[in-house]
């Protein structure tokens, strides 16, 4: 058994209390399900309605859910959640990669993120990175220090990115690994900087010798990467 069912249940019941009969699903996703022990465990939560007196349950327990290491659960009411999957079709693709069901009905097995609006938002996403990068690099003032810490933050948001592409794809995998590949294979990038960024995703530090020798080699993945998605052929 998964090390965290025992607090995705706790979690699960004390939704249970709060909600009771208003409490339509539950499903656990992110980087805790994807294997990260280290992470938190985050879930979405779906429910008839919720109100001020709901949020403030929910509030009381907030202390206690982050001494069991779940992060605070995303709650939403249904009818807001089907209308908003064109608002954010990269947070809940990333959700509908690898996600696993722990009360109700899957709610991600009906309603489906438009093509259109996931090149859009990655669009948008990659050409923010890019920019992000380029101005952090400035600010950085060339020190190792500072220039490591950036390439260190950037990477987790960086794979991200490419398993959006690898889903904009049609990938279907589930594995974060093997969809971050995927998303760097189609765009033409090669394995040696994602695998440079992968193992950031679970190193809190580089090496600040020569950090130099990476960034490089980062900025022109991103910067391929928005040329790529420029021309997406839909």
């Amino acid at each position: 058994m998964p090390s965290w069912r025992p607090a995705a249940a706790a979690l699960v019941a004390d939704l249970t209390q709060l909600f009771a009969g208003r409490l339509r699903s539950v499903v656990a996703y992110g980087a805790r399900v994807d294997g990260d022990e280290e992470a938190f465990l985050t879930c979405l939560v779906l429910v008839e309605s919720i109100t001020v007196s709901d949020l403030e349950a929910c509030a009381r327990l907030a202390a206690h859910w982050e001494r069991r290491r779940v992060a605070t659960p995303l709650i939403l009411p249904e009818h807001e959640f089907r209308r908003s999957l064109d608002a954010f079709p990269l947070e809940y693709g990333e959700i509908i990669r690898a996600h696993e069901r722990l009360v109700g009905p899957d709610p991600f097995a009906g309603p489906s993120i438009a093509r259109e609006d996931l090149r859009r938002a990655c669009e948008t996403q990659i050409k923010s990175h890019l920019l992000h990068l380029r101005e952090g690099f400035i600010e950085s003032g060339g020190r190792p220090q500072a220039v490591a810490d950036l390439v260190t933050t950037s990477a987790p948001a960086f794979a991200a990115l490419l398993r959006h592409v690898a889903r904009l794809g049609g990938s279907t995998t589930a594995d974060r690994a093997a969809a971050t590949l995927e998303g760097a294979r189609s765009v033409g990038l090669t394995d040696g900087i994602v695998g440079d960024v992968l193992a950031l995703e679970r190193r809190p530090t580089i090496p600040t010798t020569d950090p130099a020798r990476l960034f490089p080699g980062y900025l022109a993945a991103v910067e391929q990467l928005a040329r790529a998605i420029d021309s997406w052929q839909m």
